[in-house]
């Protein structure tokens, strides 16, 4: 796109988000008028409708994107099966560029002494809603038709609206996603039909409310990439094909670029010869779920608390695409989300939570309906159990080849690391895995060549044990601090005779007061921290992470892999974890699953593979991150 072009650009894009700012002057006239007033009675105030209009329209959009990305609800339906990535996500930031030039737009409007007060006006006038109707058929379609036509001609498609077609997948945030001058076409074929209204007399409250929360609302259902309208009511009035378009319709336009640009009226693209031929035939495919694939791979997580609940890619984009962080602003939020928890807890099933293709396989994340403090409850154990065996013989049932346990879904204590599943169910055919052999390759793989002595808490876990027992074998010396003499000697028998002299018990901290590398995998207070000696770095695999208070000292992350370039449709982050970086145990999985193995991974770490897990994870593109 030529930057140069005129209405190209947005005349604040530099402000980030103080772009809000510009919001600030219809706010001190509402408040003003209220303040002059004495208290406005309610919907006196243009500037307040504005307002009020705002919240309405931005929540219409985000209850769009998040029915969209409920793939729960929606996977079998959706019209472009790939996903949205980050690439995306950042150019679509600034969607709602078009509603604030319109709400700006409107409040000048409005402080007209030409525009009507709201107390000259009723409250509902059906003339006006007839008027308006006619209008858009007879104007905005036709008008929104040829424009849209027009700025796919040549010049006009390369200057501005390539930047509209940039991605082949289409959702709600995309309605608004253009520039200034695609947004001025848009505001004249949403407003025409009010201003003509308005001018004829019969204008009302409720038209404007309605009109434009209804313009929005079918601009985010066609971008939905969702199908909504069922294929029998086209079967059975025919007509209406012609007079409401689908997601189906709006994809087809979006990948082919050559037809279907009625604004919602397919009948003026029958009218333009450029209605595609294959648009309800598709639109029946999809409808009928023919354009569902059978994932290769899951990961099965769980919801790690309520703060985090609100993480997810069907909550809000701007916290599920950045690394997971407390957001202030969403604590007014924490009821809805702690209601939602309840409502999981006694009447919910694992939902499928997000997807990418990997090498062309379809890769999701599963998520079990229950939160991290409820794995600790004893009287929950049996439940939690019995919505992982669900979820894992419906994967079995579906076709699924890998299904990875994520962290406490595979606790010991819980399933012994998912032995409970696959001896309960012999002939399974997916492969269910812990991943827990690339988490421990990964952290050892971490450690400097030249380390002689680690110091190992956490050392009787299955993590744990593994770590100590490969060090050995490298003639490192193990410190592995456990109170369990009878733990201990267990996992040292298992060492070769030759390596068992470097593996090494010891039940105080005060023991790593000279080791300048600790590998920790269970928690340290502040106070503990104290006994590593300055330059210490603290490897770990606990979760949480360790607070890292000393200055004088190095903080590991948890152990993790960054996905291959070749990576589609990924567009959320898992956790903590940066862009494009999952947790190891998911990464294991992954691994799994591309190597074709036919093996099940649960219980003890077999120590003789975490080399062989290591190399064929470097092999297929992951790399340590």
């Amino acid at each position: 796109m030529a930057m140069g072009s005129p209405l190209c650009s947005w005349p604040w894009a530099s402000l980030g988000s103080y772009k809000y700012l510009l919001y600030g002057p219809v706010v001190a006239k509402a408040a003003q008028e209220w303040r002059e007033h004495g208290g406005l009675p309610l919907g006196t105030s243009w500037c307040l409708h504005l307002i009020v209009l705002l919240a309405l329209r931005s929540l219409t959009y985000q209850l769009w994107f998040s029915y969209g990305n409920m793939l729960f609800f929606t996977r079998r339906r959706r019209v472009v099966d790939h996903g949205v990535d980050f690439r995306q996500v950042d150019a679509e930031w600034d969607w709602d560029n078009m509603v604030i030039m319109q709400t700006l737009i409107a409040a000048v409007v409005v402080s007209s002494s030409y525009f009507p007060a709201t107390s000259d006006l009723q409250l509902w006038d059906l003339r006006g809603w007839a008027l308006a109707w006619l209008l858009h058929v007879a104007f905005s379609e036709p008008v929104f038709y040829w424009a849209h036509r027009a700025l796919h001609w040549g010049p006009l498609f390369s200057q501005y609206h390539s930047l509209h077609h940039s991605f082949p997948v289409t959702q709600p945030l995309t309605a608004g996603f253009g520039t200034p001058l695609e947004g001025l076409v848009l505001t004249v074929a949403a407003w025409a039909p009010l201003v003509g209204a308005f001018l004829a007399g019969c204008g009302s409250v409720s038209l404007v409310y309605g009109h434009i929360l209804l313009f929005d609302y079918l601009r985010c259902m066609g971008y939905s990439n969702v199908e909504v309208i069922s294929h029998k009511t086209f079967q059975a009035f025919p007509f209406l094909r012609y007079l409401i378009y689908t997601p189906t319709y709006l994809s087809l336009h979006h990948r082919e670029k050559d037809c279907n640009f009625c604004l919602f009226m397919p009948l003026f693209d029958a009218l333009g010869r450029t209605l595609n031929s294959k648009s309800w035939e598709l639109q029946k495919e999809i409808d009928l779920g023919k354009n569902h694939r059978v994932p290769e791979f899951v990961f099965l997580a769980h919801v790690v608390d309520v703060v985090s609940s609100m993480h997810v890619p069907f909550a809000f984009r701007s916290c599920s695409s950045l690394p997971f962080a407390t957001h202030l602003v969403l604590l007014p939020l924490w009821p809805v989300a702690f209601g939602f928890m309840l409502l999981q807890w006694f009447c919910s099933k694992t939902f499928t939570v997000s997807f990418y293709y990997l090498h062309g396989r379809l890769h999701q994340t599963w998520s079990v309906p229950r939160y991290g403090f409820q794995y600790f409850i004893p009287s929950a154990k049996k439940g939690i159990n019995h919505q992982i065996e669900l979820a894992i013989l419906r994967a079995d049932k579906m076709g699924v080849k890998v299904l990875s346990l994520a962290a406490l879904n595979k606790n010991e204590a819980l399933n012994g690391g998912g032995t409970l599943f696959v001896s309960k169910h012999p002939n399974l055919r997916v492969r269910v895995v812990h991943g827990n052999t690339l988490t421990a390759a990964v952290i050892l793989n971490e450690i400097p060549g030249d380390v002689k002595e680690v110091f190992l808490t956490g050392a009787t876990s299955k993590l744990g044990r593994a770590i100590a027992l490969y060090l050995c074998r490298k003639k490192i010396r193990v410190l592995m601090l456990t109170m369990s003499t009878e733990r201990f000697q267990n996992i040292q028998r298992e060492a070769p005779d030759e390596f068992q002299q470097y593996v090494v018990q010891v039940t105080k901290y005060q023991a790593a007061k000279n080791c300048k590398t600790w590998i920790v995998g269970k928690w340290l207070s502040p106070r503990e921290q104290l006994w590593a000696p300055a330059g210490t770095h603290f490897h770990q695999f606990v979760v949480p992470p360790i607070i890292g208070f000393r200055r004088d000292c190095t903080y590991g992350k948890l152990a993790a892999m960054r996905l291959p370039r070749d990576v589609q449709g990924l567009g959320s982050c898992e956790y903590t974890m940066e862009r494009g970086v999952v947790h190891a145990c998911h990464a294991g999985g992954v691994v799994h699953c591309l190597e074709g193995w036919d093996h099940h991974e649960v219980g003890a770490i077999d120590v003789d593979r975490i080399d062989v897990v290591w190399n064929a994870a470097l092999k297929h593109g992951l790399t340590p991150a």
